[in-house]
């Protein structure tokens, strides 16, 4: 009697077994692995949102100040359209003039010849104080070509001595001396070009440049301070 003799059947692996615990042991890699970026993500919302109440704060103390509308010169009395609004962040250490003050602005004088958009405070109001101590005021007549058209009230200038045509033009002459000012007020100029300009410089500068004739300076814009 032939017996038939069935294939051995392969059973499932256990519950619990190898591959599921494989699984979960991947699984939990995974998990660890994404709490650094997890928590570098906290951390970069945390920065971004303290950032953000920074910014906000520093926004937040703004305040509306006066500033000049025009230039004015010393001992000018300031109008109202003179000054204008703006809104800007204010150095706590600074004792500025509130938009609110502008009568108390009103009819005062100029302490210090200043170019428009400067901030008003109580230091630049009130009796001339210029020129201060080592400097000097000089006033030079100018025709047309010895200044720019442009001239005017807190530029910064370069007076170069330009001696007469023929005249210190050989090999081996001296160069010509030049002092550095700043232009406090220009009066003129009129049809014919010609003005008279304010210089504020240094006190031993002034005495050199008032030994040349008038009719050989030059004035030069340049950037302020320029040496």
């Amino acid at each position: 009697m032939t017996s038939t003799m069935s294939a051995p059947r392969r059973s499932a692996p256990p519950a619990g077994g190898s591959g599921r615990g494989e699984g979960a042991r991947l699984a939990g890699v995974a998990r660890r692995r994404r709490v650094p970026h997890l928590l570098a993500g906290v951390l970069l919302v945390a920065g971004c949102t303290a950032s953000g109440v920074l910014v906000a704060a520093q926004l937040g103390q703004r305040e509306a100040v006066l500033v000049l509308a025009e230039p004015v010169t010393v001992g000018q009395e300031i109008s109202a359209g003179d000054v204008r609004e703006v809104s800007m962040a204010v150095d706590p250490g600074v004792e500025v003039i509130g938009a609110g003050a502008l009568e108390e602005v009103e009819g005062r004088t100029a302490a210090y010849s200043l170019p428009a958009g400067t901030v008003l405070t109580s230091e630049v109001l009130g009796e001339p104080r210029v020129p201060p101590a080592g400097q000097a005021v000089s006033a030079i007549p100018l025709a047309r070509g010895q200044f720019p058209p442009g001239l005017q009230p807190g530029n910064t200038v370069r007076v170069v001595a330009a001696p007469a045509e023929g005249e210190g033009s050989e090999a081996g002459a001296p160069v010509a001396p030049s002092w550095t000012a700043v232009v406090t007020a220009v009066e003129g100029a009129d049809e014919r070009g010609e003005a008279v300009a304010t210089l504020q410089m240094d006190a031993d500068q002034a005495q050199a440049m008032a030994g040349w004739p008038a009719g050989e300076l030059r004035l030069v814009i340049v950037a302020g301070g320029g040496s």
